[in-house]
């Protein structure tokens, strides 16, 4: 028998924090967080990560594990979360997996099985002047003669990825795109997906103000305090926010041109998460654009909830 999980998914700044805070107190449930970025301890203000005081006495899981300079894996994640929902469900407490980063809410949802490779610095610094040395696309070029599907899927300019590609095939002979395998014949758990939208420029607005409010907050000040202790190529300072503040910091943009490109950025960012979860037809889309809507959201899913699990 699988194990209920509800889910509640959406764009950056669509308001799941709000609205998954109040459904968890009005059922009983913990919050597991799926966000690829939250993950990380002293990386607050840029990831809009949830407070103590906005939690409200709910439990939240998967909320600063690692620290920046520290590994983190779609294979790590989908097996501290599998933990945890057997530890919530053994509390009599109802799971909620919450989050924007899709291919980790995925993960947890679909038969995917990961094999894990060990990195090679050395490789990947040698990769890195190989395409210094033959110039932009050099190492997308090599890497869709070798593993195409992982090619067509990864843009030329995303150089941390091809490099990890290449790593992989140059390690084992095995291409990366077969060293992770999804099924999709049966779902993991009985879940609930429900997704949060509202119209885009009402959202892209929303993105502009958070930006702001990341910004007054001292996301500047947030950066220099990592850079003190983390070097700029540390893989979690490539998240959005981070990486243009750090290129802020390093005398490459003015204030202003960062906080523009933060903006561009993060409305790009929610783009992408549209794209992603309207590919899955499972999803049951709560529409937040009207202040009704927002008000009325958390009876709704607690409606759903019970259509679906009678006794919770």
């Amino acid at each position: 028998m699988k194990l209920p999980l509800l889910v509640l998914v959406g764009p950056t700044a669509v308001g799941k924090t709000a609205i998954s805070v109040a459904v968890a107190k009005r059922l009983g449930a913990e919050i597991i967080s799926g966000d690829s970025m939250q993950v990380y301890r002293g990386m607050e203000i840029g990831t809009a990560k949830i407070t103590p005081n906005e939690m409200n006495g709910v439990p939240h899981h998967m909320i600063d594990i690692k620290e920046p300079d520290e590994p983190f894996s779609v294979a790590e994640f989908q097996t501290r979360v599998d933990g945890l929902i057997r530890e919530i469900h053994g509390r009599g407490r109802l799971p909620m997996l919450v989050g924007g980063t899709g291919l980790y809410v995925r993960a947890v949802l679909q038969e995917y099985t990961f094999t894990e490779i060990e990195g090679d610095s050395e490789l990947r610094e040698r990769l890195a002047a190989e395409e210094a040395l033959r110039g932009a696309g050099h190492l997308h070029r090599r890497l869709a003669a070798v593993d195409p599907a992982a090619a067509a899927r990864l843009h030329p300019n995303d150089l941390r990825r091809i490099i990890r590609a290449l790593e992989v095939y140059e390690t084992t002979g095995i291409p990366i795109s077969e060293t992770q395998t999804a099924g999709t014949a049966e779902p993991r758990y009985d879940d609930l997906f429900i997704g949060l939208t509202m119209d885009r420029d009402l959202l892209y607005r929303r993105i502009d103000l958070r930006v702001e409010q990341m910004l007054a907050a001292g996301l500047r000040a947030e950066v220099t305090r990592l850079l003190k202790r983390f070097p700029p190529s540390t893989q979690a300072l490539e998240a959005i926010g981070y990486r243009e503040m750090v290129w802020h910091l390093r005398g490459l943009l003015t204030y202003p041109e960062a906080a523009a490109l933060i903006q561009r950025n993060t409305r790009r960012f929610a783009k992408r998460q549209f794209t992603w979860f309207k590919r899955d037809e499972r999803i049951q889309w709560i529409d937040l654009t009207t202040a009704d809507a927002r008000s009325s959201a958390v009876e709704l899913i607690g409606r759903l909830v019970a259509g679906k699990w009678r006794q919770v």
